[in-house]
């Protein structure tokens, strides 16, 4: 009988060990209608501490980190329906 082998799994830097400018498709990113609550629980469930944000068209129009939302959180403008198309995100297109 020939032993079965098991594949090794390589520990995979977390995303944000990787420099902002070099973020790339592989890191999870979120909807910008989605809320700050659920960007948050996403980013807890991927392990991260920043998220892509995208349009409804796919495309890229921020990033946003824990830390910002976080301090977002504490602010008298916070509610539970803000969405993050309503935020600053860092990483955004400037408009001219």
């Amino acid at each position: 009988m020939t032993p079965i082998q098991t594949p090794t799994h390589t520990a995979r830097p977390a995303p944000t060990d990787r420099p902002v400018s070099h973020a790339d498709e592989t890191e999870p990113h979120a909807w910008a209608d989605m809320t700050v609550e659920v960007a948050m629980a996403v980013m807890r469930g991927a392990r991260t501490e920043r998220l892509i944000v995208r349009d409804a068209d796919g495309r890229r129009t921020g990033l946003v980190t824990l830390a910002q939302l976080i301090g977002f959180r504490a602010t008298p403008d916070y509610t539970d329906r803000v969405q993050l198309r309503d935020l600053r995100t860092a990483g955004s297109p400037s408009r001219s």
